[in-house]
């Protein structure tokens, strides 16, 4: 029996309509799957691709800028189609997104029904496009972009094709949208995170620097003292933590035990210091080591008290900001100014009771009171060792200055120290009176950068008036003869005894009336001068010009006062031995540096 060819037609186009629906089924179900953006806009490409069964197959998308470029293409021999970027209004493309309805030609390059953009032509003729197909690609009611099939021959796309060819790009359009909606979710999810991640470091932070700042707190209700503040903040933050007084001497240094840092040079944290003065506020710097070094400045209103420096490796450990950190430093510098200010005047309390009792036992010397017994003693100092009094000072700082650091070695020796008759004064116990001035002198030496003249002497009985005296007169000399910077006792000066020895001053008297009396008596008579004339004359070694430069007279004059002070004495000077005389002048001057007031 012969076979209709008409059914057997119906029957072929009937298998090809069903394994197409199956393959849209399949393909639209497949991209319902949600994916990342780039992966759903390949697979539309491929499944279309495959459907329609065209030379190539691409999809291009409406960007920000309003322009129509390919993101995903299948068949394509060119790498550079992908690149292209075209106006959304040419082309097939503009009339396909212009219209929101499918649109083709037979003959892309020789149509004359669309607007040709010279960029694409070029791609046309490299990837030989002859037929185009493009199908809207319509989001929630918007036109985003086209779905384009294209062979390298001439034809025609009949209405089955264009019809799948939609109907897959409807499928595609909600793929697109699932993924864009899951792309968008997902950066929504990690912005999410990290925004938690952010808080959630925040809030450590801010417990720690509570922890810290509740730590400190505790200290200061516990009586703790500078340096145990300067512990707690090396072992929470890390590194080394470093407190200087306001001269720049260092005062304590403390460093973690899990991460130490270098310890600063005195140059480096000299620089440090000074850019937080210049600041006004904490200052961080990073040296050629990699070693961070923050400073705050510790001040009580107007008063700058000292520094705190944080030392540590630049790059910030455990995540911590760095900017809490200076936070919790800057909270330290202000319960440390309120220790050092209860400290200052703690200590202010003890010197002054210091220089209270030593002006007691000074004024009221020789012998102890049994009231001035009990007040040492409630200083855990024994008046009756006190033994050796010790009188200080410098041209280059004042009593005041000089009492500073006597306090601090009258502390450490369980002596008295403070101003007695305008001099900076100390009272000690000592064994070996010789050995306590060295160290006394040494120790000052160390501490102010500059000379220091110490005379000391032994107070016999309790009498700590006249030991001052004598270490005071003692002082005048020793500095009037040339010494500026030592420590000694009054013993190793006996040979000026009679000058700053009250007891011995009928000797001195004597000897300088018999050596220098007759012009003394002159001087006073007549309102001359030449005591002072003669003491010029030896002191320059006999040199007439000398003398005469240094008194601003003329040469002649000099020697007219020369000759008259020679006939007053009955002497020649330049022939007769005169080591007496010059003695005797000599000691009329020290005396009366030594006796003059401070």
């Amino acid at each position: 029996m012969a076979s209709d060819p008409g059914r057997e037609a119906e029957s072929r186009a009937l298998v090809r309509r069903q394994r197409e629906l199956a393959s849209l089924y399949a393909t639209a179900k497949s991209l319902t799957a949600l994916g990342g953006l780039d992966d759903v806009l390949q697979s539309i490409v491929h499944h279309a691709h495959e459907l329609i069964g065209t030379d190539f197959t691409y999809l291009s998308l409406v960007g920000a800028d309003g322009k129509l470029s390919a993101k995903a293409s299948e068949g394509t021999i060119s790498a550079s189609f992908l690149t292209a970027c075209i106006p959304a209004d040419v082309g097939l493309g503009g009339k396909v997104l212009a219209s929101r309805s499918p649109h083709w030609v037979r003959d892309y390059a020789a149509s004359t029904l669309i607007s040709h953009d010279p960029d694409f032509d070029r791609l046309v003729t490299t990837e030989a496009l002859v037929a185009l197909l493009g199908v809207p690609l319509v989001i929630r009611g918007e036109v985003v972009g086209a779905l384009f099939a294209a062979d390298r021959s001439e034809r025609s796309f009949q209405a089955g094709e264009i019809a799948l060819l939609s109907a897959f790009a409807d499928h595609a359009a909600v793929a697109l949208d699932n993924a864009r909606l899951y792309e968008a979710s997902r950066t929504a999810l990690e912005e999410l995170r990290i925004a938690y991640r952010a808080i959630e470091g925040h809030v450590a932070v801010v417990e720690r620097a509570q922890a810290i700042h509740e730590a400190l707190t505790g200290v200061v209700l516990e009586g703790g003292a500078p340096g145990d503040v300067v512990q707690l903040l090396a072992d929470q933050l890390g590194g080394g933590v470093t407190l200087v007084d306001r001269t720049g001497d260092v005062l304590v240094r403390r460093h973690s035990s899990e991460s130490p840092c270098r310890t600063p040079s005195e140059a480096d944290l000299a620089a440090a210091i000074g850019n937080a003065h210049r600041s006004g506020r904490c200052a961080t710097s990073v040296d050629a080591a990699g070693v961070a070094r923050s400073v705050a400045l510790i001040r009580a209103g107007d008063s700058y008290l000292g520094a705190l420096a944080w030392s540590r490796k630049a790059v910030v450990d455990h995540g911590v900001p760095d900017d809490m950190d200076l936070r919790t430093l800057e909270r330290a510098t202000h319960i440390l100014g309120l220790l050092i200010l209860k400290e200052r005047a703690v200590a202010e309390a003890s010197e002054r009771m210091s220089g209270e009792l030593l002006t007691e036992l000074m004024v009221g010397s020789p012998g102890i009171s049994p009231a001035q017994r009990a007040r040492t003693r409630t200083r855990n100092i024994d008046a009756d060792r006190l033994d050796l009094v010790l009188v200080v000072e410098s041209d280059a700082l004042s009593s005041t200055d000089l009492l500073r650091h006597l306090h601090d070695i009258a502390r450490d020796s369980s002596g008295l120290a403070g101003e007695h008759l305008g001099k900076a004064t100390m009272i000690l116990p000592s064994a070996e009176d010789d050995r306590t001035v060295e160290d006394v002198h040494r120790r000052l030496r160390r501490a102010l950068g500059a000379p220091v003249v110490v005379v000391g002497e032994r107070a016999v009985n309790h009498d700590w008036s006249r030991a001052f005296s004598l270490a005071s007169r003692c002082g005048a000399v020793v500095r009037a003869i040339g010494h500026t910077d030592l420590g000694t006792t009054t013993g190793r000066y006996a040979l000026y005894s009679m000058i700053f020895d009250t007891e011995r001053v009928h000797e001195l008297d004597r000897f300088i009336a018999d050596s220098v009396g007759p012009l003394l008596d002159y001087d006073r008579r007549r309102g001359t001068d030449l005591v002072h004339t003669l003491g010029a004359y030896y002191l320059h070694r006999t040199n007439v010009a000398a003398t005469a430069r240094a008194l601003h007279v003329h040469v002649n004059t000099l020697l007219k006062r020369l000759d008259r002070a020679s006939s007053v004495l009955g002497v020649d000077r330049r022939h007769e031995d005169d080591l007496e005389l010059q003695l005797g002048l000599r000691l009329h001057r020290l005396r009366a540096i030594a006796t003059a007031p401070s």
